[in-house]
């Protein structure tokens, strides 16, 4: 168990593994976009949006204790003491994020929601330094993340057309309280792991959080048309394993080791999110535009920064 511990706090290990949830965070852009194509469900649908993630995080929860149980040998179910954990991380992390995400989504430009969702990270070592005080503020940390957030504005810079940048509550507004809520998530799942195990909260909050989405969803007249195509219940899987390991390795990763070290990798996710469409979707040209490469190099760089002054 030692053994274990001291390799995931290792530097290789938080860069690996981070990368890995990242990657298969980013993924997840252009699967969206193409579920929607196969399922038949327009940008506008924000109900039938709702249930589709809904059903997806339903999904991802019930692979994450499939796994965790076939791996244990024995049926993972909740543990004493933890349901009060599950309903307030399931709360941060699934329900109020999503809905306020994709609300805010259907009415702010994707330029300002990739921006602003783009920023959590940002927003971890805020909270964990200077609210919950669980971390000191740096210099590396400030400087860390003003290049990783400068980095996710220039990569949505548009070269062909003037961006104006406005702010409302239930656009811009709603996207903001999502990433804030995503930030918050992560500091509960380091509170949270000290007590239960980390996996088991991850799954339980996914089916918890994902129910509620269906539910909400159908009740106020959100549908999904059944296709044909098998290709489309396979992209579902996917992106139920796409949340199902991204988040679990995530939240190892965040038991372990200084929320900082962990969530400044999370600009990283915009990026391959950017590319991953470059190869699935067709976006070659905007991928490797010169803002797209600069704001890569200033991501790695303010994760290089933050993680190389702190211990390994």
């Amino acid at each position: 168990m030692e053994k274990k511990k001291d390799w995931i706090r290792s530097m290789y290990a938080i860069f690996l593994l981070a990368c890995l949830s990242c990657f298969l965070w980013g993924s997840a852009t252009p699967s969206i976009k193409k579920g929607y194509e196969l399922f038949g469900i327009e940008s506008s649908e924000t109900l039938d949006i709702i249930l589709f993630a809904g059903i997806r995080f339903f999904l991802a929860g019930i692979l994450v204790i499939l796994f965790q149980s076939i791996a244990q040998k024995r049926l993972i179910t909740p543990e004493k003491g933890s349901i009060p954990s599950i309903i307030k991380l399931s709360f941060a992390q699934t329900i109020v994020q999503y809905f306020c995400f994709y609300i805010g989504l259907a009415h702010t430009s994707g330029v300002a929601g990739t921006i602003i969702s783009g920023a959590s990270g940002f927003f971890s070592i805020l909270l964990v330094s200077l609210v919950f005080k669980y971390e000191k503020m740096t210099t590396a940390k400030i400087l860390g993340c003003i290049l990783g957030l400068g980095g996710i504005i220039i990569m949505n810079i548009s070269p062909d057309k003037e961006t104006v940048f406005s702010f409302t509550f239930l656009g811009e507004g709603l996207v903001l309280l999502s990433t804030i809520s995503l930030a918050l998530s992560g500091i509960m799942v380091k509170n949270y792991s000290k007590r239960f195990n980390v996996v088991m909260l991850s799954g339980y909050q996914f089916i918890f959080g994902g129910l509620i989405m269906i539910v909400v969803a159908l009740i106020l007249g959100g549908r999904i048309t059944l296709v044909q195509n098998p290709g489309a219940y396979i992209l579902m899987l996917y992106m139920a394993l796409i949340s199902a390991v991204a988040y679990s390795v995530w939240s190892t990763l965040l038991k372990y080791n200084d929320v900082s070290k962990v969530t400044i990798f999370s600009f990283m996710t915009p990026l391959f999110g950017v590319f991953l469409s470059a190869i699935f979707l067709g976006e070659v040209d905007e991928a490797l535009q010169l803002n797209k490469l600069i704001a890569l190099v200033l991501v790695c760089l303010g994760i290089y920064i933050v993680n190389r002054k702190q211990k390994a």
